[in-house]
């Protein structure tokens, strides 16, 4: 049986992708032993590809009241709700390893209203459901509801940023057929030696 195709459009080798593209790809690599297929199919128009990625960064490396495993939570719970299989399977797996818990990403990825996290966690991926819903229905009852949790105005931008980045993510990776890599399926789930 022959590997399916990583996305319905057409691929470009490493060799043509622009140096600076390139240069990301390499490094993420080198970093992780693989070339998230997310990269490769998107690198099939660059000016986009540039623009996605410069947004993943602003909302998911940055410092804030957010753990970086939060951030993935609302991405994992958001990505099911949109039957995005790329993005829960390697979402799944970087939160498996920002949250050191194989039992809750996976918790998280199938129902987060049943996973073993705090109500605090679970009133931010309500708010992040919302938000990917039904946005027009957002207001100042919900952003109540989270400053009770502790959150502030800033996390909740970052709430809502990421469950409205990853919708867009969804969606090209569903429209695209893009595969998850095989590496992401165990990613996390053992302890390292």
């Amino acid at each position: 049986m022959s590997t399916p195709p990583i996305s319905r459009y057409p691929v470009p080798e490493l060799k043509d992708i622009p140096e600076d593209i390139r240069t990301r790809i390499l490094a993420v690599q080198e970093k992780s032993g693989f070339v998230p297929n997310v990269f490769l199919a998107l690198a099939h128009r660059p000016d986009e590809f540039r623009a996605f990625f410069a947004y993943h960064d602003a909302i998911m490396e940055k410092e804030g009241g957010l753990t970086k495993a939060e951030r993935e939570m609302i991405v994992v719970a958001t990505s099911n709700a949109n039957q995005c299989q790329y993005c829960v399977v390697a979402h799944g797996a970087i939160l498996r390893i920002r949250a050191k818990n194989p039992l809750v990403a996976d918790q998280v990825a199938v129902n987060y209203r049943k996973a073993d996290i705090t109500p605090k966690q679970k009133a931010m991926l309500d708010f992040a459901m919302k938000v990917a819903f039904e946005a027009y229905a957002i207001n100042d009852a919900d952003f109540e509801t989270l400053r009770g949790h502790g959150f502030d105005d800033e996390d909740i931008w970052d709430i809502g940023a990421i469950s409205a980045f990853f919708g867009l993510s969804n969606r090209m990776a569903n429209m695209t057929s893009m595969r998850p890599n095989d590496e992401f399926y165990l990613l996390g789930r053992m302890p390292k030696k």
